[in-house]
């Protein structure tokens, strides 16, 4: 089964998922009069260009005429951004000769140019791409240059923060990549101080991927899935597909080392079409290769071989030596298992021929020379500064005692400035949070929803169907009743939550002249009353399931909540239904005049995000697709975690 599966897919990648990229043949219509607009008073700041031009940067046709106009009125900074910009979508389609042509061109025009911004922006693209070829010596190189340049800036701006967080980011990956993991963790770290002082969400995300990493690496498995877990977290905040796909085969690396093997599988195969999705390669050689190690792990060989082959397949035509490396290991590894010790070594020597020409001797101990320089060159400079800034303050003292009075005024003051600071950071925390509240009642009390409820009420008056009207009445006034009462606690009991859910289900239904079936099945003996959630927090989810999935749907409807007992401390909370699937109902969506524009279910997962911040777990939601043996859609499945721990 796995190995048919896995042929199937590799076929596809190759038949179906262009090999490059392809934009819009075109030029927008809108590009020449923004170009032109620029062009006529060229700003000399990274953001004014960066908001002017960065809703072209995934059209490539764009980008060249971006550069092209530039070139011609001599806009060296308009060239610089477009060429970076281009250089980025060759990157991400494992084109890395043609990045780094892009970025050199770059890096030399803001040269000329004396942009400081763009420089520093151009080596550390540099330094992404050969780290990611494992040219360890070059990428070390360029971040460690980029920094140094970007730190010469007294008072850097927060492009050019966000440009030193990179840095770090990029040397960090680097002293992993040579094992250094407490000084990559240092790194990171710093790194993360800049991000939330940016309120940087994507730079969080990539830091708490590379600290997991780090953790695993030294074998503390339970810091390393904590930091997957909050950099999936992010990753959901900012709907970043790629960044949710490293995420989940991070977190299912680790429930390998931790024995949960057919949870790792799940997510893998889970994620594998995911990383089709988006064409990118090296993610897409990781998983399979991830699912062949999982496989030999769980004893079905086969599958194994089939996924480690479609890897190594992979790894050689992009060039990925390192996953070259790992894939020969692993399929060393397998025909061992197999008592085939012939070929078992056979692999196993090329895995150390690619992983001598990753890392030779001279090359690495060049570079853990120039780390030993370097940072001990940082902690001179340190106390050289530390030493000066004593003395400095010792002289002054000496000089003139009342600096003592000024220093003691200073402090309360800056106590007092923190202090506002904090309370003014709380109470922003908590306007968000009222915010949010607030939208959600809004979604929830939406004025279609309670003019239709009425109005079917009203259909029974008039048809003189006192019982059911008066029956629905009851439920109808019940439901907005428990909406205002949870609208003013930011947590209820489960099973509170399903009694409302219940009722607006009943409401609801009238409007599908009762052709919905709903049920909730309570599974592994829950006690509801004893588990908290977020109060009105599944009524989103029911509301897209009705009115994107089983709307348009002909024959029976059915709507199923079930609520079980999940791994590491979480309920898990699935929602099915058998309705259209999500593209077929975003095809409906987009063919009528009148759309429905649905917000709650992001609201959703910002308050899932708020709750779940005082837990040691955070909330995941999985969309699943559900087809049928023929590959037609057959509806789609919604998986909550809620944490408990």
């Amino acid at each position: 089964m796995y190995k048919f599966k896995f042929k199937i897919l590799f076929f596809l990648l190759y038949t179906l998922v262009p090999q490059h990229h392809s934009y819009s043949q075109d030029i927008p219509e809108n590009l020449k009069e923004i170009v032109d607009s620029l062009l006529s008073k060229p700003p000399r700041e990274y953001k004014k260009i960066h908001s002017t031009l960065a809703i072209f940067s995934n059209d490539s046709i764009a980008l060249r005429y971006i550069e092209n106009k530039s070139t011609t009125n001599k806009y060296l900074l308009g060239e610089a951004y477009a060429l970076n910009q281009l250089g980025t979508l060759y990157r991400d389609l494992t084109l890395y000769p043609k990045a780094l042509d892009l970025y050199q061109d770059a890096l030399n025009i803001s040269v000329e140019a004396n942009n400081i911004e763009l420089r520093v922006h151009s080596l550390n693209m540099l330094s992404t791409v050969y780290r990611r070829t494992d040219a360890i010596k070059s990428a070390l190189d360029y971040s460690q240059e980029a920094l140094e340049l970007a730190e010469t800036v007294s008072e850097p701006n927060n492009h050019l923060k966000r440009s030193i967080s990179e840095s770090l980011n990029s040397i960090g990956g680097i002293y992993q990549m040579l094992e250094q993991y407490n000084l990559a963790i240092e790194k990171y770290k710093r790194s993360m101080i800049l991000q939330k002082e940016l309120d940087d969400k994507q730079g969080l995300a990539i830091s708490h991927q590379n600290l997991g990493e780090s953790y695993e690496y030294q074998g503390e498995l339970k810091p390393a899935l904590k930091n997957f877990r909050k950099a999936l977290v992010y990753n959901e905040i900012i709907d970043s597909n790629r960044g949710k796909i490293i995420c989940n085969y991070s977190i299912a690396h680790v429930y390998v080392h931790m024995g949960k093997i057919e949870e790792a599988i799940s997510i893998l195969e889970n994620n594998l079409l995911k990383a089709i999705s988006i064409a990118d390669q090296k993610i897409i050689t990781t998983i399979y290769i991830n699912l062949g190690w999982s496989l030999i792990r769980l004893g079905n060989y086969d599958a194994a071989e089939t996924n480690l082959e479609a890897g190594l397949s992979l790894a050689i035509s992009n060039g990925l030596n390192a996953e070259i490396s790992e894939a020969n290991k692993f399929l060393s590894e397998l025909w061992i298992k197999r008592d085939d010790y012939q070929k078992g070594m056979q692999y196993f020597k090329e895995s150390k021929k690619y992983e001598e020409r990753i890392t030779n001797s001279l090359n690495l101990r060049y570079v853990n020379d120039m780390i030993l320089r370097y940072e001990s060159q940082m902690r001179a400079n340190q106390l050289e500064r530390l030493a000066e800034e004593n003395e400095s303050v010792r002289l002054k003292l000496k000089k003139n005692r009342t600096m003592l009075i000024i220093i003691g005024v200073f402090l309360i003051l800056l106590i007092g400035i923190l202090y506002i600071l904090y309370r003014q950071s709380q109470l922003n925390a908590e306007k968000k949070l009222l915010t949010l509240e607030q939208s959600m009642l809004r979604s929830q009390m939406n004025p279609h929803f309670l003019f239709n409820s009425l109005n079917s009420i009203k259909l029974y008056i008039i048809n003189n169907e006192k019982k059911n009207a008066v029956h629905y009445l009851n439920k109808f006034s019940k439901l907005v009743r428990k909406i205002l009462e949870a609208s003013s606690q930011r947590e209820i009991s489960l099973a509170e939550e399903l009694e409302t859910v219940a009722l607006y289900m009943n409401i609801e239904n009238i409007r599908f002249s009762n052709e919905i079936n709903f049920n909730i099945d309570i599974k592994d003996d829950i006690d509801t009353h004893n588990i908290k959630v977020p109060s009105l927090i599944l009524q989103p989810f029911l509301e897209n399931a009705l009115w994107h999935g089983l709307s348009s749907k002909d024959g029976a409807k059915n709507i199923d909540l079930d609520v079980k007992k999940g791994k590491s401390g979480f309920i898990e909370i699935i929602i099915t239904d058998n309705g259209v699937g999500r593209n077929a109902a975003e095809r409906i969506k987009d063919s009528k005049v009148l759309k429905r524009k649905s917000v709650g279910i992001d609201i959703t997962k910002e308050r899932l995000a708020n709750f779940s911040r005082d837990f040691e777990n955070f909330f995941h939601v999985d969309i699943i697709d559900k087809f049928d043996d023929d590959t037609n859609p057959i509806g789609t499945q919604i998986v909550i975690y809620i944490p408990t721990i």
